[in-house]
């Protein structure tokens, strides 16, 4: 028989090895208590997961949030949530698909008719790894939502970013964006497909995006920041078609809460670079566990970045004289 001693000793050890190898997963933390008080803040994608915990920390914090989310019941059902869980009822629902310009043009128009000012826009929607399909445009949905809507979103409210300097945008990227290459023969996947490569390739398009708009944002104390957020227990897994079952499997879901961050702690560096007064003088770089790091060679290549810009220009019907 085991001493008892051992077998305490041992649930000891256990618990701590545990509690430590969660601190670790966690990954850093946001914890000054830099408030946004009077802040109009866009988030895309909020009515879940990273989003909507980044929505629930920034109205603590004193923040007007806006969230943006293309289906209106459950963004109204995250809104009664926040409100309940913050006692801070300044959150607004307002409707945004991005696999639909339309959709992108209407929500920028009506944003820009309410609100005089915008202090900070997180780009936080994406699809990963979907099998192939189409947005409203005929583009492929990975390209399409994960960057193209971003893109002209943030081109059609960049005016009013600019007239309430200082101000931010945050793109949720990913550390995908190593594994990733732009195919300028075929960035909308016409000749070929594999959902984990476009996966890829629309995470990199992100960390080119905020390089290129930090280039042409400067000196007008408006700064961009791509963020990896970690690997999140979320439901962003959802639009991988047949392959989704592995994330809900009933043995796989709970090895996911234990190996996977919860989405307060995805959440993190988005605050980081949305709220610490440290990077006020920082731009275009890429961010992880509240540290910034270095993105991949492609993610730094210049030529690429403004050829994407100037692509993407045309794909979404924008005019460089919106800048």
């Amino acid at each position: 028989m085991i001493p008892l001693v051992h077998i305490v000793a041992f649930s000891v050890i256990a618990t701590v090895g545990f509690k430590l190898f969660r601190l670790f997963i966690e990954g850093g933390q946001f914890r000054k208590s830099t408030r946004c008080d009077g802040k109009v803040i866009v988030i895309t994608g909020a009515n879940t997961g990273i989003g909507k915990e980044t929505a629930k920390e920034l109205l603590k914090r004193g923040g007007k949030v806006y969230i943006a989310c293309r289906s209106l019941e459950k963004a109204n059902q995250a809104r009664s949530e926040l409100i309940a869980e913050t006692g801070r009822s300044d959150i607004h629902v307002r409707e945004l698909d991005l696999s639909s310009l339309d959709s992108v043009r209407n929500f920028a128009k009506r944003f820009l008719a309410e609100e005089s000012r915008l202090d900070i826009l997180i780009n936080n929607a994406g699809v990963m790894a979907c099998p192939k399909s189409l947005t409203k445009d005929g583009f492929e949905q990975q390209i399409g939502v994960n960057h193209l809507g971003h893109f002209l979103l943030t081109n059609l409210l960049l005016e009013r970013i600019k007239a309430s300097a200082p101000s931010r945008i945050v793109n949720l990227s990913s550390l995908a964006h190593v594994y990733g290459s732009i195919n300028k023969a075929d960035l909308n996947s016409e000749k070929s497909y594999n959902q984990v490569t476009a996966y890829c390739q629309s995470k990199l398009a992100n960390v080119l995006f905020t390089r290129e708009l930090a280039k042409r944002l400067q000196g007008t104390k408006v700064t961009s920041y791509a963020v990896h957020p970690g690997a999140v227990d979320t439901e962003l897994p959802r639009h991988m078609g047949s392959f989704f079952f592995l994330f809900e499997h009933k043995w796989v879901k709970p090895f996911l809460s234990i190996a996977f961050k919860t989405p307060r702690s995805g959440a993190q560096t988005s605050l980081y670079t949305a709220l610490d007064e440290d990077l006020a003088n920082e731009s275009g770089k890429y961010y992880v566990d509240c540290c910034e790091k270095k993105a991949s060679k492609a993610g730094r290549d210049d030529e690429t970045a403004r050829w994407l810009w100037e692509v993407s220009e045309k794909m979404t019907g924008l005019s460089s004289k919106n800048l």
